[in-house]
């Protein structure tokens, strides 16, 4: 029998979704279905003082008042209702629910509904906000010190805009009630952040509350957190109701209701030697939450953790806020603030360079962490940190040195960044979520009960590998359940790199626990005497980890994947359309566990990153989208993404998965300061992105401030 964990076997769900054969949740139907819509607020800032509804009997309308239980979508802070209850605090506020039999008669139903507004003066800037949802504080070392040991001091501020998930297939719930219970089928990432959220509105026991996801069209963040508010108004809908309600967006309205990617102002000061060692750095990050706190603490935290980037420096400071603008909230994407923070710091590293004198390689190889070296937050990195690798395999690859020498002076630029990105849940999250995972004896295998989700990125196919080797059973004879909140434990959030790291080493646990009381039957024989069985593990962090939530301080992450990319682009001299051309992307994941997947998830993060970068820029006008379709807000086609050369190096990690650390987060980190560093190779000093042909008019540098770059 064949191993599987390091071969790219078939995809579990793979034949299903090629046939058409999967169920998305607009493929489901239940007998006497109602559809439901939502009606939102018009404006950013203010009071409802009235309602006017003109709309027949046939109509199901439900407002705060229908909410059986708590008028708040249950996750971090209750700050957030489920429904408007007169406050608005952003455009497309969810105030009023409807329902109709046909759901052609819901079209247009907005304008037979009208609001009377007392509005206020609304905030669109988070640095004039008088409402902080969070702020954090990291300390290390006597920055005094630091910058006295200094010979300069460089300063810069980056900015990065809103970004949009772009699932493939938008939100959508059915809620179905019973006798004194609820069932909630969505396309979703989290089944038990939606289960929390209806027993909080719904008033429900948890036993009365069941979430099933079905097949699922992407979420890269977006469903995280946002399902658990569509689910309660199906459910609102439904109780009232008596009847099934389904409720799926359209393009429209689930880019102009939904979370997006946090923006960020951060400010870098930084003291560095004649020969390029860092001595100080001092960083401010400022993050637009929105209207509602939902999930920016936990942004926050990972942003101001990796703000510092993969870098050793023994004096710094760095002072995190997340703030309330009159936008739609920001929640979950990809990176999950890290993104935001290691663009600054990367552009910063490029625009040091300059200033010293110093090729960009070379200040990175002067700085980056090694084995031994601490963090930020003072964790001491073990064996497995791989900046130095990453970096020299990704500048051997793409040819940089040569080319960063013959492409001087002309419209082609190469540009580098490195980064890094800690798997799991942030300092004590994960002890805190106790995270569970069971594994169940059949006839033929073994079946996985979790509750982490398929969302596109093969968790079933990956897990199951996982679970096959550490029984020795074929990959054949594993399945997996439904995530089923009635049927398997709650392992997390499918969220933070952390499903193949956390959740996979839970199940390996399982597994060879249960091959040892098979002993030496087979699954066939010891369920003939014995009948089914089920093993469970619960989650226990590595021997001598330590987190100090209050000084923010100790070990942030089991482990770190790290990443290197070098990107190469041109820039015409008279559009100034950029086009980048070809992507060395480097990484280190501990293991990878199924290879073609490894590689699909840093090229498609990689390219993700691209159209950050580049392209997807959302115009926000008076706290609303103004370009909320998909002819305006852009995103990369395989006619715009470059050649993606994507290299993996493993140094396993001894608490992963036969190794494994996380990967799907990782990719999106190093792009954007790439794009932004091969544009300043062209001679553009660009600071924000996305990168538009109108920043570079703005950003084209004097010839006299270019920096003559020394190459080793």
């Amino acid at each position: 029998m064949g191993r599987a964990v390091g071969t790219s076997v078939r995809r579990m769900d793979g034949d299903d979704k090629v046939t058409g054969a999967a169920k998305y949740v607009d493929d489901l139907s239940f007998p006497d279905m109602l559809f439901g819509a939502t009606i939102r607020s018009t404006i950013s800032c203010g009071e409802i003082v009235n309602t006017h509804i003109g709309l027949p009997p046939e109509f199901v309308v439900a407002d705060h008042r229908d909410i059986p239980g708590a008028n708040h979508v249950a996750l971090i802070d209750p700050d957030q209702p489920c429904l408007a209850e007169g406050p608005i605090r952003h455009y497309a506020e969810p105030v009023l629910l409807v329902a109709h039999a046909d759901r052609r008669a819901l079209f247009g139903v907005e304008a037979r509904i009208r609001f009377d507004y007392r509005e206020r003066t609304p905030n669109y800037d988070p640095e004039r906000s008088d409402t902080c949802f969070k702020q954090i504080a990291i300390d290390k070392g006597d920055l005094a010190r630091g910058f006295g040991d200094a010979d300069t001091v460089i300063e810069g501020e980056y900015r990065t805009g809103h970004q949009e998930q772009l699932y493939i297939e938008p939100n959508g719930v059915i809620a179905v009630p019973g006798d004194g219970q609820i069932t909630v089928y969505g396309s979703l990432q989290c089944p038990y952040y939606v289960h929390k959220a209806l027993v909080v509105v719904t008033g429900l026991a948890p036993a009365r509350v069941r979430v099933v996801q079905a097949e699922t069209g992407g979420g890269f963040g977006g469903k995280e957190e946002y399902p658990s508010m569509l689910a309660c108004h199906a459910a609102i809908l439904a109780i009232k109701s008596g009847r099934p309600v389904k409720m799926i967006y359209d393009r429209v309205e689930d880019l102009l209701a939904t979370t997006k990617r946090h923006p960020s102002v951060v400010r870098h000061r930084t003291g560095v030697t004649r020969d390029g060692r860092m001595t100080a750095m001092d960083i401010d990050v400022v993050m637009d939450g929105g209207g509602y706190a939902t999930l920016s603490a936990v942004v926050l935290s990972r942003g101001v953790i990796h703000a510092a980037g993969p870098y050793r420096c023994d004096h710094l400071r760095i002072r995190g806020r997340a703030m309330m603008t009159n936008t739609p909230p920001n929640g979950a994407f990809r990176g999950f603030g890290a993104p935001q923070t290691q663009f600054a710091i990367e552009a910063h590293i490029d625009r040091m360079a300059g200033a010293l004198g110093l090729d960009p390689l070379r200040l990175r190889e002067i700085n980056a962490l090694r084995p031994g070296d601490t963090t930020a937050t003072g964790q001491t990195l073990g064996k497995d940190a791989s900046a130095l690798p990453v970096l020299r395999e990704a500048v051997k690859r793409s040819g940089y040195k040569q080319k960063r020498r013959a492409w001087q002076g002309t419209n082609r630029g190469i540009g580098l960044s490195l980064f890094f990105h800690g798997s799991g849940f942030t300092g004590a999250g994960e002890v805190k979520l106790a995270s569970k995972a069971s594994l169940e004896l059949t006839a033929t295998g073994a079946r996985i009960l979790v509750a982490s989700t398929e969302i596109g990125q093969g968790t079933r196919t990956m897990l199951a590998q996982i679970v096959a080797d550490a029984m020795a059973l074929p990959y054949s004879s594993i399945e997996v359940h439904a995530a089923d909140t009635d049927a398997v434990p709650d392992s997390g959030p499918t969220v933070a790199s952390r499903t193949c790291m956390i959740v996979g080493k839970l199940l390996e646990r399982c597994a060879r626990d249960l091959r040892r009381k098979l002993g030496k039957l087979t699954p066939a024989e010891y369920f003939t005497r014995h009948g089914a069985v089920v093993v469970t593990a619960q989650y226990e962090p590595p021997p001598g980890q330590v987190w100090d939530d209050q000084r923010y301080a100790g070990d942030a992450y089991g482990s770190y994947a790290w990443g290197c990319n070098v990107v190469e682009l041109e820039v015409d001299p008279v559009t100034f359309e950029i086009t980048p051309t070809h992507v060395t992307a480097v990484a280190e994941i501990g293991r990878a566990i199924h290879p073609v997947m490894a590689e699909g998830q840093i090229q498609g993060g990689t390219a993700q990153g691209i159209g950050y970068a580049l392209l997807e820029e959302v115009v926000m006008r008076d706290g609303r989208m103004a370009n909320a379709q998909l002819t305006n807000y852009i995103i990369p086609t395989p006619m715009d993404a470059p050649l993606i050369d994507v290299a993996m190096i493993e140094r396993p990690y001894a608490h992963g998965p036969f190794g494994a650390k996380g990967v799907g987060e990782m990719p999106i980190d190093g792009p954007a300061p790439a794009v932004v560093n091969a544009l300043r190779h062209c001679g553009f000093d660009v600071r924000a992105i996305p990168a538009t042909p109108e920043r570079l008019m703005a950003g084209k540098l004097k010839v006299e401030e270019l920096a003559v770059e020394s190459f080793s």
